[in-house]
């Protein structure tokens, strides 16, 4: 098992991020190229258009020691033309650079026909909300992923890690095999965060279980997230203040081992290698709490010693 990293959050320029990482015992490298990613580490147009740009970056990461392990193009395609875009560009520089593992995430529909918003579905009341999810799976969804998985496989990508994030049509395992199945195709799998089933009321290390079993567990974010005592006795987990509030959330996203010890991250390491994934945990920092550096660094230290590393 590799330690790697999702670079967005790293605030520096590409070389001394790599400079970063290796000096950390970092691996490998997610890449964010872009859609909600600012793609601070890549010029996707420039990368796709020229050959000798595209082996200076990918030369640069070698000399480092360092792997690429995934390229990441999160966005909702579902539901944006552009983010449809991104990700048509992110599978062709994934067939460019022979990265086989592209992360990413369902993408969310609109509610009905002539809508223009996404629209999560959290529960099956009021009827017609049923209505909604209907049309959101077998009238957009299904179409849509097919297309998608016959581009990738075009394309030489051998897997689509889906991470299971709230506000999209897949934020679960289950839900995640429900479009494996309904697609028919096994390069669809899950990008298991547990950061986001943590606050959901998931349990993580079943989850990698579940995905285990099923031939699913196709990548891994290490991200931790923590409920807020003081406020979610009051008003329970959903909170929709945005995560720059973190004072007065219910709960947050914090660095590795902030939110569950190193004994947690042991348990899902062994339960992961036990459930068959043997790859690339990618570090994913995004605690406003404290400085961007500092983040980085604590999270570093729990996954590696979570990992033996």
């Amino acid at each position: 098992m590799r330690l790697g990293i999702k670079t967005c959050t790293l605030d520096m320029s590409f070389d001394d991020m790599l400079r970063f990482c290796a000096g950390q015992g970092i691996e490998a490298l997610e890449i964010g190229t872009g859609n909600w990613s600012a793609a601070p580490h890549i010029d996707l147009d420039m990368m796709i258009k020229s050959e000798a740009a595209r082996d200076e970056w990918h030369g640069k990461i070698k000399d480092a020691g360092l792997e690429l392990c995934a390229l990441n193009c999160s966005g909702n395609q579902l539901a944006y033309e552009s983010d449809w875009n991104i990700m048509l560009k992110t599978f062709e520089l994934a067939e460019r650079l022979g990265v086989r593992t592209v992360v990413m995430m369902s993408g969310l529909p609109v509610g009905c026909p002539g809508d223009k918003t996404p629209v999560w579905v959290t529960g099956s009341w009021p009827p017609e909300v049923l209505d909604v999810l209907k049309y959101q799976w077998e009238e957009v969804a299904i179409p849509k992923w097919k297309e998608i998985v016959a581009v990738a496989r075009d394309r030489g990508i051998e897997k689509i890690a889906l991470e299971n994030h709230a506000q999209q049509l897949v934020y679960n395992p289950e839900t995640c095999l429900r479009l494996r199945d309904a697609a028919g195709d096994s390069l669809i799998g899950m990008n298991l965060d547990p950061s986001h089933l943590f606050w959901m009321g998931g349990d993580p290390i079943e989850a990698a279980r579940v995905l285990g079993e099923e031939g699913a567990l196709y990548y891994v974010h290490g991200k931790d997230s923590r409920p807020e005592r003081r406020y979610i006795g009051v008003n329970g987990i959903m909170d929709t203040k945005g995560i720059e509030e973190y004072a007065k959330r219910s709960w947050n996203y914090v660095a590795v081992g902030c939110g569950h010890d190193v004994l947690w991250w042991k348990e899902f390491v062994s339960v992961l290698r036990m459930s068959g994934y043997d790859d690339v945990i990618s570090l994913e920092m995004e605690d406003l709490t404290m400085p961007m550096l500092d983040g980085h660094l604590t999270s570093i230290k729990v996954l590696k010693e979570a990992m033996v590393i």
